[in-house]
Order: C-alpha cells, then sequence, then structure tokens
C-alpha cells in the first residue's frame, strides 16, 4: 500500500484516539497516563503492530524540548503562588541538592554494581536524576491522588524547576567524556549562568506577556492563545540563546501570569491544559516509537537493579539529607521520597549522548527506558495507596458539588496558609464581598458547613460559591490581604 497524505493523517489520528481512550481506561486502572502512551508508542513502532519506522534521535529530542517547554508553561499557569511560597526553598533544595545527591548515588551504584565507566555511570546518574513535571502534573493533578497540606505544591515546584540541574549535569559530563582533561568543576558556572538567566528571563517574559495580552486588545479573542503559545516558544528559544535554561525561564514565565490578573485568563488557562496534554501524547509517542522492545530485553536485569536503587535507596536517602534543615514529619517527607516519578525528561537527556555519540549511548537509553517503566508503574499506581496509608491524602472539597454550567456561578476551593491575613479570624470577620458564600469548610478531617462565628486556622480549605467576576478579589482578600480588582479570575475546581 502506497502511503499518502490522507493515510498519514488517518494514522496520526488514530494514534491520538487509541492514547486518549486508553487514558481514560488508565485512570480506572490507576495506571498513569505516561506508560498508556509510551506503550501504545512501543506497539505503534516498527516492531510492533503498528509497523512505523522512526529511528531519529535528534527529531525526538527536539519534540521532547518543544513539548516539555508548553507542559512547564501550563503547570506553571496553573499553579497559585500562594501554594509554593510557603515551600519555595525546600523546593528550591530539593530541585538542586536534590538531584545532584541522586545523581552521585545512581552513578555511583552504576561503576559498583553494574560495572560502567566511572563517567559512564555517573552520565545515567545524571539523565535519571530529575523527577518529570509532565509526569508528576498528570497524576497529583487527578483526582485519585489528592495531597494534604503543601505536598503538591512543593512535589509540582520540584518537578518544574529540577530540569536544569540534570540538563547541566548531563551536558557536562558528555563534554569530559568526549573531551578528556575537562573538569566537572567547569559545570558550576555555567549552572548558575544557566539558573539565572533562565531565572530572570522568565521573569521578564512573564511581565511582557502579561502586558502584551492585557493592552494589545485584540479584535478575536481566538487570537489571544496563539499569542500565548508565540510567547512560549520565544521565551524559550531566547532564553537559551543568551545562556539561560529555557525550561526555568517558561515554568516561571507561566507562574507569573497565572498569578497576574490577564484578560480572558480562565480560557486561557483551559487552552493551554488542552495543549499540555496533546503535547504529553504527542511527546511519549514519538519516544515510545524511537525505542525497540526486543532491545530492552537485555537490559531488564541492571535496569530492575537500577530502578529499585533509585527508589528504594537514592531518592530516599536524596531527600532526607536535602530536607533536614526543615522540621517536617518524617511521614511527609517519606511521601515526597516515594513521588520521585521519571518520565519524560530522563528519555530526552537519554538522547542527548546518543546524538552526541558518546560510547555506550544506546546502552544508557535502553537502561533509562527501562527505569521510566519501573518508575511509571510502580510510582504512577501506587501514590494514591501510599498516600492514603500514612495518612496524607485528601479529596477536594468542590468534588462533593456541581455547578449548572449555565448560570454564572464559580466554585472556588482555597487553602489558608499559614501567614493569611485570614487566620485567626471569625467568618463574619473576614469581609467576604457580597455574593460570596462559604459552601463548606474543611478542618484537618472534619468537613462542616461553617457559621459566622467559625474561626479560621492555617490549613483550613474553605469552598466557596461565587461568580467569575469576584474570584480573584475574594482570593487576595483571604489569602493576600490586598483589595484588588476582580474582572477575571482563575478557579481551583
Amino acid at each position: 500500500m502506497i502511503l499518502t497524505l490522507e493515510l498519514l493523517l488517518v494514522g496520526i489520528a488514530l494514534l491520538f484516539l487509541i492514547s486518549i481512550v486508553a487514558n481514560k481506561f488508565s485512570e480506572r486502572l490507576g495506571v498513569p497516563a505516561l506508560l498508556i502512551f509510551l506503550v501504545v508508542g512501543m506497539l505503534a513502532g516498527s516492531e510492533g503492530p503498528g509497523g512505523i519506522p522512526f529511528d531519529d534521535p535528534v527529531l525526538a529530542q527536539v519534540i521532547g524540548i518543544v513539548a516539555l517547554a508548553y507542559i512547564l508553561f501550563s503547570g506553571g499557569l496553573d499553579t497559585r503562588w500562594e501554594q509554593i511560597q510557603p515551600v519555595l526553598w525546600q523546593g528550591v533544595a530539593l530541585s538542586t541538592v536534590g538531584v545532584i545527591l541522586t545523581a552521585t548515588m545512581l552513578g555511583g551504584f552504576a561503576v559498583l554494581v553494574l560495572g560502567f565507566p566511572p563517567l559512564a555511570g555517573l552520565l545515567l546518574g545524571a539523565v535519571v536524576a530529575s523527577t518529570d513535571a509532565a509526569a508528576v502534573f498528570s497524576v497529583l493533578r487527578t483526582a485519585r491522588a489528592r495531597l494534604q497540606g503543601n505536598l503538591r505544591p512543593l512535589l509540582e515546584l520540584e518537578s518544574g524547576s529540577n530540569d536544569p540541574v540534570a540538563v547541566l549535569l548531563t551536558i557536562g559530563i558528555i563534554g569530559v567524556i568526549l573531551t578528556p582533561g575537562t573538569s566537572l568543576l567547569a559545570v558550576v558556572p555555567m549552572f548558575v549562568q544557566q539558573m539565572a538567566v533562565g531565572g530572570l528571563l522568565g521573569y521578564g517574559m512573564g511581565q511582557v506577556v502579561v502586558f502584551l495580552i492585557n493592552r494589545l486588545k485584540l479584535e478575536f479573542e481566538g487570537l489571544y492563545p496563539v499569542l500565548s503559545l508565540t510567547m512560549v516558544l520565544l521565551t524559550y528559544g531566547l532564553t537559551a540563546t543568551l545562556g539561560g535554561n529555557g525550561f526555568l525561564a517558561v515554568y516561571v514565565a507561566g507562574l507569573i501570569m497565572g498569578n497576574s490578573i490577564v484578560v480572558h485568563k480562565k480560557s486561557l488557562i483551559r487552552f493551554h491544559d488542552g495543549i499540555a496534554w496533546l503535547m504529553q501524547i504527542v511527546m511519549f509517542l514519538a519516544l515510545g516509537l524511537l525505542v525497540f522492545p526486543s532491545s530492552l530485553l537485555p537490559v531488564a536485569v541492571p535496569g530492575i537493579l537500577a530502578a529499585l536503587f533509585l527508589l528504594l535507596v537514592a531518592r530516599p536517602v536524596a531527600v532526607m539529607l536535602t530536607l533536614l534543615p526543615w522540621k517536617m514529619p518524617i511521614r511527609e517527607k517519606a511521601l515526597i521520597s516515594w513521588v520521585g516519578l521519571r518520565g519524560a525528561v530522563p528519555i530526552i537527556l537519554a538522547t542527548y549522548p546518543l546524538v552526541a555519540g558518546v560510547p555506550n549511548a544506546e546502552a544508557i537509553f535502553n537502561l533509562v527506558f527501562f527505569i521510566v517503566l519501573v518508575s511509571a508503574l510502580v510510582h504512577g499506581t501506587s501514590i494514591p495507596s501510599v498516600a492514603r496509608w500514612l495518612g496524607l491524602a485528601t479529596r477536594r472539597l468542590s468534588r462533593e458539588f456541581e455547578v449548572d454550567p449555565d448560570t454564572p456561578s464559580e466554585l472556588l476551593e482555597l487553602v489558608i496558609p499559614p501567614d493569611a491575613p485570614a487566620v485567626g479570624r471569625q467568618v463574619v470577620d473576614l469581609g467576604l464581598p457580597k455574593g460570596a458564600l462559604i459552601i463548606l469548610m474543611q478542618k484537618e478531617d472534619e468537613r462542616f458547613v461553617p457559621g459566622g462565628s467559625t474561626v479560621i486556622e492555617a490549613g483550613d480549605t474553605l469552598l466557596l460559591l461565587t461568580t467569575d467576576d469576584l474570584a480573584e478579589t475574594i482570593r487576595a482578600t483571604l489569602i493576600s490581604g490586598e483589595e484588588r480588582p476582580g474582572n477575571v479570575v482563575t478557579t481551583e475546581t
């Protein structure tokens, strides 16, 4: 049969449709979406029923980088600053010190147990050292994995900001392997530059996006999503060109935009959520196509050993050591240790040695792919159960109610941080605007409808019935103590 454009489009559409339908069943089975997409890609490949030939690591790398940029931007866009502010430094520590410790320990294991040369072992550790934003976002934002307190913001902050360290370690070690005599210490100034430039440009470009969306006054509403898509690519490309980390920049830009007053914010958040899902499917399908299932069999035993060491030793030890300066309950540290999902980022980084022609690059790629499959299968399916076992699982209050979509009413769910002005005040004294009503409240494990004399405490969850134009004002009043115009909102229902 001659492959025509029409047949190609039908094939692509069928792959997408199969991935979407399979994801529906994955929710019921408790299997993370990334595992489904990867398996579909492998089945569609040259060694599967699909028979699609794909052996281009450069193209797969490009697809992965672009897709991850949009996924990180969407993750930042849907993250509230008041949620991550209390865990900012813990997240930064996990995304830097935690990654370095994980890479070092796994590298040592690869050398001592798997027989890797020292630099090759350290390269393997660097490639799989970071948690994956796409995997963490998709698992933690499902109904099955609702976590108490600041655990979700901390884990999402870590996964959204720890890629730069893994990227720099990977590139630095590849440089040392290909250029004997080069010192790994040369990575240190590069790391400082990448983080500084990435953070600053991300903040600046985020402000530029907000300015453009609010001031351009485009004739057609459909152009606003196009503008935001364009700015994501511009942010990543400009940052990378100027020596910064583009992944960090797009995440920060999304965080800035998501916490600013922006016209059409709700529709933009929903649009980018859809784009993030599309990018996940495209990215994982491409990475699944790139691997040959037959090549995984020879690395099954070392892959299982490396995955178990990463899951049971390297990640927990790195988390415990990194979080020593902060007083956190041991069960929270245990859950953070367990939510070490590996996904697209390690596989994308594993294409770097392939493209650079590093010795043993193919073996490293296959081993990394196997580790990701084990992590997705073990971590992704067990996080809700482990959270419940540790007593750290919760359900969102908004799931108890449904709002008629034909009315202007909105459900707004807020978790009160320790430094919020609402802490210690009675409901009657909160100063909520007319049209806002607290319909449900949760204190620890107790849920009830609050009265006027109910005192708000740190960690309380409030579910409010309000309207689209008041939610931002309510959020500012309860969380930040500022009176701001509330014509545009982002709800968390």
